[in-house]
Order: structure tokens, then C-alpha cells, then sequence
């Protein structure tokens, strides 16, 4: 029996299990925040914009989590930003205003198969920001 071997199988199984369940999760995340920004615009569209404040109310009561005023508008944001592509949530990690940035990290994200947290990490690092400027302008049109 050659224990090593067993070990490193087990531990090896676990970081692929650890991987998908990271990955459900994010996607699981990812649904309910577009489903939720969907219905969000639709109510602003027939209650008005006050509408937001009153959801995040009830739901601070209701959820026990807190989502703010400013939360479910970014949540709305990404919704209506995203509507017409499949992407996954940048929102919290970049100003909606960085459209070129955001479609790199895209890219990248569904190129690499990127965890949350090793997006998160080349973000911080700026990867987009040190990238040649004629890289940028082609990982924005890709």
C-alpha cells in the first residue's frame, strides 16, 4: 500500500471538489443577482426609483442580510449593464464606468475559468492597467 499515493489522491480530490463548489456558488451568485436586478428594474420602471429604498428596508427585516439602497442599485446596474451577455459580476470589484476594463476581466475570467478570488487578485495588482496600450485596445474589441 503506498500511503502517499493515497493521501495525495484525497487531497487532491478535495481541491478539485473545493473548485467546483467555489465555482457553483459564484454562478449560483451570479443568477440570483441578474434575476433580482431584472425585477428591480422592472419595479423602478412601474413603482419608481423610491421603490429601491423601500425593498432594501423590508429586506434588512425580512433577509437579515444587509442589503443597502446603494447594494440593490448596483445589483440594478449590473442587470442592466449585462442584460444582453452572459458574464460574470464585476460590479463590486470595479466601477461600472470602466467598460474596457471590465469586458478584459471578462475575458480573462471565462478564459482562465478565474475563481472570485484570483480575479480579485489581478485586479488589485492592476493587470489591465499594465497592459500595452495596443493589448488594451484589442482586449476591449475582442
Amino acid at each position: 500500500m503506498n500511503y502517499y499515493e493515497e493521501i495525495r489522491t484525497e487531497l487532491m480530490n478535495n481541491e478539485v471538489y473545493k473548485r467546483i463548489r467555489a465555482c457553483s456558488k459564484n454562478r449560483s451568485d451570479l443568477s440570483a443577482y441578474y434575476k433580482v436586478g431584472k425585477l428591480l428594474n422592472n419595479a423602478g420602471k412601474n413603482y419608481g426609483e423610491e421603490i429601491i429604498k423601500k425593498y432594501s428596508e423590508r429586506l434588512l427585516a425580512d433577509v437579515g442580510k444587509i442589503y443597502t439602497r446603494r447594494t440593490l442599485f448596483r445589483i440594478r446596474q449590473f442587470y442592466i449593464m449585462f442584460s444582453n451577455k452572459k458574464v460574470s459580476t464585476l460590479s463590486t470589484l470595479l466601477s461600472l464606468n470602466k467598460i474596457n476594463e471590465i469586458n478584459y476581466y471578462i475575458k480573462i475570467s471565462v478564459e482562465q475559468n478565474l475563481l472570485v478570488r484570483n480575479l480579485r487578485d489581478k485586479i488589485k495588482s492592476k493587470e489591465y492597467e499594465r497592459l500595452d496600450k495596443k493589448l488594451k485596445i484589442k482586449s476591449s474589441t475582442s
